[in-house]
């Protein structure tokens, strides 16, 4: 594989050529937007990693240029970053693969490279080197050699955990058996509308996708004649109802991987754009994005579904109220953003319906 590095900054270049160093890859670098194209030109690299704010021709720039080509369209960018957050957006829209944020971790830039390229993993290649190096050289084969035992127990942890919170999601449902797979759907739903806001969101961080399986964990404390009504409830029970976001951040609050948005998603989902909701009232921008990305996804599942209240309504339906619901109960921009992937959510909702 061939990788180029497109910096302004030669000490950035210099670490993330060692961050490459001893897999199977041949790395090129470029100090500016220019000289990358002359690069390209001569060579054409399989990824290119490359440095959203240089002087001249920023990294968005050429990341738009090269998209617009036929010959460059199809390699994918990885952008480094550590611009405001609406700037990464415009310089990932205009076609980045994926954004990692500086300052990074090498071993997580490595493993977005390599699913980017669609070589996983890239292999290690072995070095040669005089006798006076041989010790240095053991020593960076057993540091590449922890790094890759590291990245595969870190994947497996990932995955152990994400299934017992899976698990646990499901439990908990089984309190009301007509609402199967909620959690899986609605955190797919999350997902979607999340990426398109502010793309790269869930793996910067991973936590929001428990806060969205997570969300309801509150309501293991709510009895089940209020939980299973099939009427509507009386003042008294709505409010008991209510306390679960915050009786769902209490019994999360030590979990670490949750510390990002995703303990805000517990607590916030049910938090309305026109300050109606709970158990905060916030409005607005001051309820978290995650949290107002997951209402919409949560209403859309909530009507879609059987509820013990009612019977579940047509997509069409659904999709009326959140579109009515634009400026009220939903962030109008989390509303367009279902608007752009409503084909995409409902492909969703047909693979998990039936979960």
């Amino acid at each position: 594989m061939r990788i180029l590095l497109v910096d302004d900054e030669p000490a950035l270049r210099e670490l993330l050529r060692a961050t490459f160093e001893g897999a199977d890859v041949t790395v090129d670098e470029a100090e500016s937007g220019l000289d990358a194209e002359a690069r390209i030109r001569r060579r054409r690299p399989d990824v290119i990693v490359l440095d959203l704010r240089m002087p001249g021709m920023s990294g968005a720039e050429l990341c738009k240029r090269l998209k617009a080509g036929e010959r460059t369209r199809e390699i994918p960018i990885v952008l480094l970053t550590g611009a405001d957050p609406e700037e990464a957006r415009r310089a990932q829209r205009a076609g980045a693969a994926a954004l990692v944020h500086k300052p990074f971790s090498p071993l997580d830039l490595l493993a977005v490279v390599e699913r980017v390229s669609g070589r996983t993993p890239v292999p290690r290649r072995p070095r040669r080197a005089k006798p006076a190096d041989q010790e240095l050289v053991l020593y960076a084969r057993d540091l590449r050699h922890l790094l890759d035992v590291e990245r595969g127990q870190r994947a497996l942890l990932e995955e152990s955990y994400l299934a017992t919170v899976t698990s646990l999601a499901s439990a908990l449902e089984s309190r009301d058996t007509r609402t199967g797979a909620h959690s899986q759907r609605v955190q797919r739903y999350a997902v979607e509308l999340l990426d398109m806001i502010d793309p790269g969101c869930v793996e910067r961080d991973p936590g929001l996708q428990y806060g969205f399986l997570l969300h309801d964990i509150g309501k293991i404390a709510i009895p089940d004649e209020i939980l299973q009504k099939p009427g509507p409830l009386s003042r008294g029970e709505r409010r008991r109802m209510e306390t679960h976001t915050v009786l769902g951040e209490q019994m999360l609050g030590g979990v670490a991987v949750l510390k990002g948005q995703g303990l805000r998603v517990v607590r916030s989902h049910h938090e309305r754009w026109d300050g109606g909701g709970y158990p905060d009232k916030l409005s607005g921008n001051e309820i978290p994005l995650a949290a107002r990305v997951f209402a919409v996804a949560d209403a859309l599942d909530a009507m879609t579904s059987d509820r013990p209240y009612r019977r579940k309504l047509k997509w069409a339906v659904a999709h009326d109220e959140i579109l009515a619901q634009s400026g009220r109960q939903f962030d109008p921009a989390v509303v367009e953003a279902f608007r752009e992937r409503e084909a995409a959510l409902r492909e969703a909702q047909r693979e998990l319906i039936v979960a």
